[in-house]
């Protein structure tokens, strides 16, 4: 997992940098690179955080952290014939009513 102190490391580097870009240059283009930075460095932290095995590999991630490394599918637990399954109705008897079985 990515770190957050790393993370906030890169964060305020891209702020003290696009804050010298707008000292340095004019206003409309301080202000066009301060704006880009801060759209192109996220990208660049999510690109490199996706060689490393992050959310963008496939192998982790995604919206509750658990990604195809090892992450258990949920199986149902029918009501009716308690036949546990993958989803939808059950194969054994046909019924919807089901429970969810973490």
């Amino acid at each position: 997992m990515f770190q957050f102190s790393s993370y906030l490391v890169f964060l305020f580097a891209s702020l003290a940098v696009s804050i010298a870009l707008q000292w340095i240059l004019p206003f409309p283009f301080g202000l066009a690179a301060a704006l880009a930075i801060f759209v192109v460095f996220p990208l660049l932290l999510r690109k490199r955080y996706g060689r490393m095995g992050g959310y963008g590999s496939g192998t982790g991630g995604g919206f509750f952290g658990m990604g195809a490394q090892g992450a258990t599918r949920i199986k149902y637990v029918c009501l009716v014939c308690n036949n546990k399954h993958k989803g939808g109705t059950c194969p054994r008897c046909g019924s919807k009513a089901q429970r969810a079985d973490f």
